[in-house]
């Protein structure tokens, strides 16, 4: 494996959680949503672990500050690849993959984050994007494909038409990057979308009109990568931690 850096976002307050504790902060098993995603990480000895924070930053700083991690403040919420951006500053000498996931996919594996960097190295990629598969995908992005199965682009569910709605692939969050391209891309995303906001995912597109080879990791462990955005989300997770 090349060189790998990892950057977890853990910005959002999740709003639908209806409580004032950043999202990832929640807990499954008296441990942090956070905790989970950071030891799956842990074990695969990256070079660098940046958390980016933002809502009540100074619960997860102080919770794990005795931690091998340094965390990055992303001031406004203003999208994915908005946070991203925040981490530029320690990772412009970096060289290598630099491994991209949400705090709130605490069922992660730290063999499945393996599997997609070994699929990515291999393949030269300058994005691979972790996917799998639900009947209905409702709120994830759709992942739009040629008929190579090579990655045409994400669709966020706000901008996507009603066919493009029906495609069962989905984006789970999850990203790795040639750190060479990361940064490049970052700087021509733009907020041109319903929620006004900068969408890491617009990076695929951006590294396709460059000519660059971007390809999605299928997974067929759809639990891995769901996300927890309510209460309910929580607890049916917790069943599968317990």
């Amino acid at each position: 494996m090349k060189k790998l850096a990892v950057v977890i976002l853990a910005a959002g307050k999740g709003v639908r959680m209806q409580s004032d504790l950043p999202k990832v902060f929640h807990k499954i098993n008296d441990k942090p949503m956070l905790q989970y995603v950071i030891e799956s990480v842990r074990s695969l000895q990256p070079a660098l672990t940046l958390i980016v924070v933002g809502h009540k930053r100074e619960l997860i700083v102080d919770y794990f500050k005795e931690w091998p991690i340094k965390f990055v403040t992303q001031e406004q919420q203003l999208g994915t690849g908005h946070a991203v951006m925040q981490a530029e500053a320690l990772l412009k000498d970096f060289q290598g993959t630099v491994l991209v996931l949400a705090g709130d996919v605490p069922l992660i594996s730290s063999q499945t984050l393996r599997e997609l960097i070994d699929f990515h190295e291999k393949n030269n990629a300058a994005i691979t994007d972790l996917t799998a598969e639900l009947d209905d995908a409702g709120s994830y992005g759709r992942i739009i494909r040629k008929a190579n199965g090579e990655i045409l682009k994400i669709v966020e569910k706000k901008d996507a038409t009603p066919d493009e709605l029906k495609i069962k692939e989905f984006n789970s969050g999850t990203f790795c990057f040639d750190s060479r391209y990361l940064f490049k891309a970052l700087k021509q995303i733009k907020a041109e979308n319903v929620q006004k906001e900068y969408y890491l995912t617009d990076t695929i597109e951006i590294a396709r009109s460059m000519n660059l080879p971007v390809f999605a990791y299928k997974i067929n462990d759809v639990i891995q990568v769901l996300g927890v955005n309510t209460r309910d989300e929580l607890l049916e997770l917790e069943k599968n931690l317990s």
